[in-house]
């Protein structure tokens, strides 16, 4: 088929990566070039590299409802859009372009966690597992019918663990669901209104810790975060991303380390750096200070003075 793909993070490169593989893509639309990870470069997307390496050509307009942009668009002359995480919104004129419609791969089970965040918020609601649908676009938000779903066990996966999992699911449905829209086989289910949820974007510091979290609470802020959205503490004095923290409900031997801890105290004892948190305590196992590399946390409290005593305090970034 003849496809224009759209998106942008890593997620969606991977998609595209399949998906040149066996169809022919005319062109990639992305996010502009903007400001990733720390300094004030900017860099390409992650699907722009990808489109670039296979000489696809690339357009990223900051709109798609500029008439000259839709005119381009449907000169193309696509057999289907396919979408995945591009992060802006497809007008109806750009959706009634292709021959077999707008097709996104939606990285949740719908109708749950419609929306731009939906691996972060089925984390931080504790949810089992997820998945992947492929669904045909309409104007409401990740509201259309979808043909084919792949499902995936949430386990203690990080939100990049998980992202990675959903986009390999989703690149091999998408596949197949282009191969049954082509033939004229593929079977649309309605979402079911009554059950959807809404996964809205995660906001600046809503995942940093503090220690009104309960332990379970903060688990799940830390497995949701990246890059984009850390989760930020001050520890000791050290401001520092926590990139790994574990519960230790059943850990007899933390438990009892941790047995007298107060709420926003910090302890390192038994080799093991410990967080007192409302309700009990976790383990921090990885930190990246500010301005060093990321390292396990053995080595980060072995340059804290007095840590050893407990007395010491944590907490949310100041102004959070």
């Amino acid at each position: 088929m003849k496809l224009i793909f759209m998106g942008t993070p890593e997620f969606a490169a991977t998609i595209l990566e399949d998906l040149v593989q066996q169809h022919e893509i005319v062109a990639v639309y992305t996010r502009p070039d903007a400001v990733r990870g720390r300094g004030a470069e900017t860099a390409a997307s992650p699907v722009k590299l990808v489109a670039e390496r296979y000489g696809i050509e690339v357009r990223t307009p900051r709109t798609l409802r500029d008439e000259s942009e839709q005119a381009h668009l449907a000169a193309l002359e696509p057999d289907a859009v396919c979408v995945a995480a591009y992060g802006m919104i497809l007008p109806p004129e750009v959706l009634a372009i292709p021959r077999y419609g707008c097709i996104n791969v939606h990285a949740s089970l719908l109708p749950a966690w419609r929306g731009a965040a939906p691996v972060e918020r089925a984390i931080l609601a504790g949810d089992t597992e997820t998945g992947v649908c492929v669904m045909r676009m309409e104007e409401g938000l990740d509201t259309g019918a979808y043909c084919i779903c792949r499902t995936a066990s949430m386990e203690d996966k990080s939100a990049a663990a998980l992202s990675d999992e959903l986009a390999n699911l989703g690149s091999h449905a998408l596949l197949t669901a282009l191969v049954h829209i082509q033939e004229g086989v593929a079977e649309w289910i309605e979402q079911d209104e009554e059950r959807a949820t809404y996964a809205k974007k995660i906001e600046k510091h809503e995942l940093d810790l503090r220690p009104e979290d309960d332990p379970r609470k903060a688990v799940l802020k830390v497995r949701a975060s990246s890059p984009a959205h850390p989760s930020h503490a001050v520890l000791a004095g050290r401001s520092v991303t926590v990139l790994e923290l574990r519960g230790i409900s059943g850990d007899e031997a933390a438990l009892e380390l941790t047995r007298d801890m107060e709420r926003g105290s910090v302890r390192f004892a038994g080799k093991r750096l410990f967080i007192g948190l409302t309700g009990g305590a976790a383990e921090v196992l990885r930190v990246k200070p500010d301005g060093k590399q990321e390292m396990d946390a053995k080595s980060f409290a072995a340059g804290i003075q007095g840590i050893k005593d407990g007395s010491l305090v944590w907490g949310a970034p100041d102004g959070v």
